[in-house]
């Protein structure tokens, strides 16, 4: 294979990151701490994103309807360069998601209201 082929392909094979790379930088308020790497294996590609904890609201929505949308959209550019694209959102460094709380820890929210 030629070298300017192997550019081409690579090219090709980027637009889905940077597809959704711009996306999520409109949709959140600190788009310099959006991270996108991307990784092949035999089931596809998957995107793996990472937002300042404070965009995390932003970029999943209400009941999930803007991750949901980014999803699709992702998928569709991945479908018209023959691959199958999965979005991944990773918990930011300091994010609530995951944590659960114990009885104790919400009664001593609400006896400090």
């Amino acid at each position: 294979m030629n070298k300017y082929l192997k550019q081409k392909i690579k090219k090709m094979a980027d637009r889905d990151q940077q597809f959704v790379e711009f996306v999520i930088k409109s949709i959140v308020n600190n788009p310099d701490a959006v991270q996108v790497t991307r990784t092949v294996d035999e089931l596809g590609v998957l995107l793996s994103v990472k937002v300042d904890k404070d965009d995390m609201g932003l970029l999943i929505g209400r009941a999930g309807s803007t991750a949901k949308a980014v999803r699709t959209l992702a998928r569709i550019v991945g479908m018209r360069n023959n691959a199958r694209v999965n979005l991944r959102i990773e918990e930011p460094e300091g994010g609530s998601l995951g944590k659960t709380k114990n009885v104790e820890d919400v009664m001593g929210e609400l006896g400090n209201m």
